[in-house]
Order: structure tokens, then C-alpha cells, then sequence
């Protein structure tokens, strides 16, 4: 019973996302995907648990939600090298971003 609850619940919630993707607006006046494109659509797929199409629309979206948790985990507990691995995670993070959208880039798949 709780599991159709739940179940219920989510598939409302990924639906309401769905339908209420925000605009990347570098793309709409531009023309081309800005290294942040896929994000959102990367999100709602990991929430269906689509792991592999997920990676494939945004690959830097599990290092950024272990960057954020790590975040708060340090933020609440004062992690003694808290700092340390957070700036490791984000350049990890970062270069991740950087590939993939040269990676768009060379492949034409920017428009």
C-alpha cells in the first residue's frame, strides 16, 4: 500500500517536472546548447531511474548531486578535510562539464 503511494507520488511529481522544463535561454537566442543543457531532462530520467540515459543526456549530474550532499554532510558535520574533498569533487566535476560539451562540440550535436 505505501509503495503505490509512493510510487504515485513520484510519477506526479516526474510528470509535473515534465511538463515544467525551464528554457535555456542561451540555446533559444543563440542557437547552440550551453554546457548545462541536459541537466534537467538528465534529472527526470535518473528519477525514473534511467541510470545509462541519464549519463548519456548530462554525464556531470551524479558527481553534482554527491558534490551537493558532501556539501551539506560538511556543512552540518565539519568534516576535518570537508574542503579538500570538495574542491577535488568540484574540479572533477568541472573537467567532467568541460569534455562532455567539447565532446557535443565535435560531434555536432550542439543545435
Amino acid at each position: 500500500m505505501y509503495i503505490s503511494k509512493y510510487l504515485y507520488y513520484m510519477n506526479s511529481i516526474i510528470n509535473w517536472l515534465e511538463q515544467h522544463l525551464g528554457t535555456c535561454y542561451f540555446h533559444k537566442y543563440i542557437g547552440i546548447q550551453c554546457p548545462g543543457c541536459g541537466f534537467q531532462r538528465a534529472f527526470i530520467e535518473l528519477l525514473k531511474g534511467n541510470l545509462t540515459d541519464s549519463l548519456k543526456l548530462y554525464p556531470a549530474l551524479i558527481p553534482i548531486i554527491i558534490m551537493f550532499l558532501l556539501l551539506g554532510i560538511h556543512l552540518k558535520f565539519n568534516l576535518k578535510n570537508g574542503a579538500l574533498i570538495l574542491k577535488v569533487i568540484f574540479i572533477f566535476t568541472a573537467i567532467i562539464i568541460a569534455a562532455s560539451y567539447i565532446f557535443k562540440i565535435i560531434n555536432h550535436k550542439i543545435y
